[in-house]
This record gives C-alpha cells, structure tokens and sequence, in this order.
C-alpha cells in the first residue's frame, strides 16, 4: 500500500523508474514500530495498575488466579505472561515486575533504558 502512496522512484544513475525498496519506504513513512508501541503501553498500563493497590478490582484481576477446571490442551497466554515476556525483552529478566512498578524511579529507567541518579540498576535485580 505504501508503494501504490508514495509511487515509484527515478533511478539517479540509470534514469529508470523503479520501485521503491523497503527501507526507503520505512523513511518516508517514518512511523513507530507498532510492535514496540503496543510493548510499551501494555507494560506502562501494567506498571499503573501495579501501583493502584491490592484492594482494588483491576489489580485483583491482573494477579489472581482462576478456580475451577481448566481446559485441555496447552494453556493460554495471560497478561502476566506478556508482561514477564516483554520485560525479557527490554533486559529486565524474569524480576518481581510488582516491586519494580512500584518503585517509580527503576520502572523508567527499565524501560527507557537510561538509569536517574539514584536508581539502580535492573542487572542487580536479577538472581
């Protein structure tokens, strides 16, 4: 679709007209990795919910357990587990992802990637 957009290229060297390859594409459109974008959200959302407190119903739903039967087969993919998964992602490891939501300061610098003074570091959280 965003090759019919933005049409095709004059070649500088041959003077033929051609398509536009990927990467060129991807700095013409220059929008977000829509992957990354919805990681970052759900982890922020989740990081929001984790400080709203163990009374609350929405924090009781992200951390409780089902009761009953389960179906067969393999289990399904729970919030939780994405939030442990994209957190692996960012470097943090498999860590206490309630402590570290609760604690304002390692929260951002797990996700951004940048430490502020003061804070420590996500590595000395692991093992």
């Amino acid at each position: 679709m965003l090759r019919r957009i933005f049409g095709p290229r004059r070649d500088k060297v041959k003077g033929e007209w051609r398509r536009l390859h990927n990467e060129e594409l991807n700095d013409l459109y220059s929008s977000p990795n829509i992957v990354r974008v919805i990681k970052s959200r759900r982890m922020r959302w989740t990081g929001h919910v984790a400080r709203m407190g163990e009374e609350r119903g929405v924090y009781r739903v992200l951390v409780g357990k089902l009761e009953g039967r389960t179906p067969l087969g393999r289990p399904r993919r729970r919030w939780v587990d994405n939030i442990r998964i994209d957190l692996q992602e960012v470097g943090c490891g498999y860590m206490d992802w309630i402590g570290l939501a609760q604690d304002r300061q390692v929260a951002d610098a797990c996700e951004c990637g940048n430490e502020p003074s003061g804070s420590v570091k996500c590595g000395e959280f692991l093992d």
